[in-house]
């Protein structure tokens, strides 16, 4: 463990004036205040904070950030109090450990809510100082460098995160060097074997590479000092998270990989980057669609270099990066490094960093104005996964007719691209001119396209579009218009939901209780929470439980998924399979798939022209036909002839194979009562009486049930399947008209296959 005496000289060494008394006394606070605390591995609670200091001072941070990194965890883990520390350390240090410290005192129901709104906290946090995140970073960095000291689960856990949220954010904030470790940690916890197993090939190909490696290296430094260019060229290997990404995004061998080894030149100057490019192109053949020159477009995380690939010595493809000494340690350490140079980039200095740097990182205005997007009336949920959408490190430049740049993640749309103009231009986009065609909205965007967005004052954006969008931004917008637009049905029906759930619970129901009740269910207002428990989101026995604390709910005795056994009145039979899910088969009931023949014989027959009466007919197997169905027939040899609805997306498997069609066409009877068979998927409420009203609707309309299945979806909510017989389409949608007209029924759709 590091001592009082070693922190301080650590950051001495690079901040002769440092406040030495202050460091002394943070560091006796922190380590009185944790006391006999330990930490999962055994070690003393304290070293955990010591070491987040030293990631630090790595970094050459002031004062008060080292001060806020070893207090970090007094407030959340043991009894110090922010009051106490702003007292002593002063206003400034007691904001940044405020930051830090977790919302732990306010009692969510839901712990993603609470993950949420910790999350939207630290951002909040960040938006006000950034400092806050350097700390939680080299906080999140040393955790992950003890997490094999933790059980699997939690391993899984926190790996999972930090690949989500901590990582990506790193890269976002320009600090690559950081972001590369934090995917690796997580990379060896969460896949041991994979990890060992490319590090191992890795170490191999390095000892077979090492001439190679070096020949490149002293060629080029040879090549550029020919021209008068000094330079420093150093080989670098690929990291074994980015080449597992690489292997599982493209589908390829680590064998045929090509750019495991790559090479960094840096130079003095920007006028000596690209002559430095000058001289790689005109001696080795350089790789078609392989450059990028972020120097002229940086990206919004400040990041400078040229990228290109060659053909190099031995016929070797190498990718080699550009860069000044400036840009390369901005590249590394992000918005760590940007504050030692802004005095630099005020001078007249050839190789200073982007004179937008003199002012304000980039990277962080990027994420005070995502942060003021993503804040505005989510839930902490959708914060959560807003903020994920918005860390996509790779990214595309596009611009307006008039030429503003605008920056999108890889693989957005036309759509991304106008909700990235206005919310208000996404809102009413309903076409899209990409370097001047007509092109549409789901085209992907590519490197140097200019965009025009056609828009209509009375056009809302479809509800589809939500999972079509790859950016924060867009998903959000797209989601409250839809929101607003659905937000009234909802509301009313997570208001019936919630009246019977107060009712079984015996207790009583009023706007004002449920009103004080908000910040325990994360929500602004009331309509959030009927809109919430309306749409599934939310368990109305959370709400019950936010109201009356004490409440214990019998009912929520399992997890959603899982159902329980229910009375069934008839003669039906009730049986559990093993995924938990309810089957109730009706005697003397025939299945969908059943062959009959076609000759007339059979009472079961199926009335079909166009069909050989040999041959053996069975119905679609997941959902069955019903005359007044455009129908067709496919013919499988040895088996015999399946009859489809014409709509059934199971046809689609046999759209190469035309000799299996056949031309097929009803002939019923006037009158008949023969039955065919039709599947039909439900949304109910989970109360009691549910699955007798949808019965009792079949039975007047004198349909026949075959067979229900259901599954618990959420605790509110029941997906049911059922299989009836009915006589035609007429006969059906009389059903499904009346089953949607029931309050208990939220939705019902007929599957065709």
């Amino acid at each position: 463990m590091m001592r009082q005496y070693e922190l301080v000289e650590r950051v001495k060494r690079y901040n002769p004036a440092a406040n030495e008394d202050l460091l002394n006394r943070a560091y006796v606070y922190a380590m009185r205040a944790h006391g006999t605390q330990k930490r999962a591995s055994g070690d003393p609670f304290f070293a955990h904070p010591l070491e987040v200091a030293a990631i630090l001072t790595d970094l050459r941070l002031d004062d008060a950030t080292i001060i806020a990194a070893v207090l970090h965890d007094t407030v959340e883990d043991t009894s110090a109090t922010l009051d106490e520390i702003g007292a002593i350390f002063g206003p400034e240090i007691g904001a940044l450990v405020d930051g830090l410290t977790k919302l732990k005192k306010l009692d969510l129901v839901s712990k993603r809510a609470a993950q949420g709104e910790n999350f939207r906290k630290l951002l909040l946090a960040v938006a006000a100082d950034v400092r806050v995140l350097l700390v939680k970073l080299a906080d999140r960095l040393h955790n992950m460098r003890t997490l094999h000291h933790m059980i699997p689960e939690k391993r899984e856990r926190i790996g999972q995160e930090t690949l989500d949220i901590y990582a990506p954010l790193a890269g976002r904030m320009g600090m690559q060097e950081l972001r590369d470790e934090l995917e690796d940690l997580a990379f060896r916890n969460m896949k041991p074997e994979i990890y060992k197993t490319i590090t191992q090939r890795l170490a191999d190909l390095s000892l077979k590479s090492e001439r190679l490696v070096e020949s490149i290296e002293n060629d080029l430094t040879a090549k550029l000092a020919a021209r008068g260019i000094a330079a420093a060229v150093t080989g670098r290997r690929k990291r074994p998270f980015s080449i597992w990404s690489k292997m599982e995004r493209k589908s390829v061998a680590f064998e045929q990989l090509s750019d495991i080894f790559g090479f960094r030149i840096v130079v003095d100057s920007t006028d000596a980057c690209y002559a430095a490019l000058g001289v790689v192109h005109t001696t080795w053949p350089m790789v078609p669609g392989r450059y990028k020159d972020y120097i002229s477009t940086p990206k919004q995380n400040d990041y400078r270099s040229i990228h290109t690939t060659v053909i190099g010595p031995k016929s070797q493809r190498v990718e080699l990066q550009i860069r000044t000494e400036a840009m390369d340690e901005i590249a590394e350490y992000g918005i760590a490094a940007h504050a030692h140079y802004k005095e630099s980039a005020k001078r007249d200095d050839p190789g200073g960093v982007h004179p937008r740097l003199a002012t304000e990182s980039g990277a962080y205005q990027w994420l005070r104005r995502t942060i003021e997007l993503l804040a505005e009336g989510d839930s902490p949920e959708e914060f959560l996964e807003h903020t994920k959408l918005e860390l996509f490190q790779d990214q595309v430049f596009c611009f307006t007719p008039k030429g503003r740049l605008i920056a999108l993640p890889r693989g957005a749309t036309p759509i991304d691209f106008a909700y990235a103009v206005h919310t208000d231009v996404g809102n009413t986009a309903v076409g899209a001119k990409i370097n001047g065609r007509m092109a549409p909205l789901l085209h992907e965007l590519t490197n140097g396209d200019e965009v025009e967005i056609a828009r209509s004052d009375g056009q809302s954006p479809p509800a589809a579009w939500e999972s079509l969008v790859v950016t924060g931004k867009a998903r959000s917008a797209i989601r409250r218009a839809t929101r607003s637009a659905v937000r009234r049905q909802y509301a009313g029906l997570g208001r019936q939901i919630l009246d019977r759930a107060f009712e079984r619970a015996a207790k009583s129901f009023t706007e004002d209780k449920l009103r004080a009740a908000l910040p325990r269910l994360a929500r602004l207002s009331t309509d959030d929470v009927f809109a919430a428990v309306g749409r599934g989101e939310m368990f109305s026995g959370d709400v019950v439980k936010a109201v009356y604390p004490d409440y214990k709910d019998e009912r929520r005795t399992g997890s959603p998924g899982t159902t329980s056994a229910m009375p069934l009145n008839g003669a039906g039979r009730l049986s559990r399979s093993k995924d938990q899910t309810m089957r109730i088969t009706f005697p003397g009931a025939q299945a969908a798939g059943t062959p009959a023949s076609a000759d007339g014989s059979d009472p079961a027959a199926i009335p079909i022209r166009g069909l050989d009466g040999d041959l053996p007919v069975s119905f679609a197997p997941n959902g069955g036909a019903v005359p007044g169905d455009r129908i067709v027939g496919i013919l499988t040899p040895g088996i015999g002839v399946t009859i489809y609805p014409i709509q059934s997306q199971a046809l689609a498997a046999f759209d190469n194979e035309p000799a299996r069609w056949l031309d097929v066409r009803w002939e019923v009877e006037a009158g008949s009562t023969e039955r065919f068979p039709a599947r039909l998927a439900l949304q109910s409420i989970n109360e009691p009486g549910t699955l007798a009203q949808i019965a009792q609707v079949i039975a007047d309309h004198d349909g026949n049930i075959d067979n229900v299945s259901m599954k618990r979806r959420t605790a509110d909510f029941t997906d049911i399947v059922i299989d009836l017989a009915v006589w035609d389409l007429q006969h059906l949608t009389a059903i499904v008209q009346e089953l949607r007209a029931k309050r208990a029924v939220s939705r019902v759709d007929r599957i065709t296959g």
